[in-house]
């Protein structure tokens, strides 16, 4: 199940769980798409739009609440 994450590694700008904006990648790296242009810069993977978790379902499977920042962003 994926983390969801609350934010964007880069800017820490705010990634609600049913944000348009959020691009993650297969290690769950999670980025705003103002901060990068489809390539993770943490692994070098592909970034996609992270998929939205069915309101009904956040209850029993709630988003991350685990802030993660990089200290030099792209």
């Amino acid at each position: 199940m994926l983390e969801l994450r609350p934010n964007c590694e880069c800017c820490d700008r705010d990634l609600p769980y049913d944000s348009p904006d959020a691009r993650i990648c297969t290690f769950e790296c999670t980025f705003c798409a103002d901060c990068v242009d489809g390539v993770c810069p943490n692994c070098g993977g592909e970034l996609v739009k992270r998929p939205i978790r069915p309101a009904r379902l956040l209850a029993e499977y709630p988003p991350s609440t685990k802030r993660v920042v990089r200290t030099v962003c792209p």
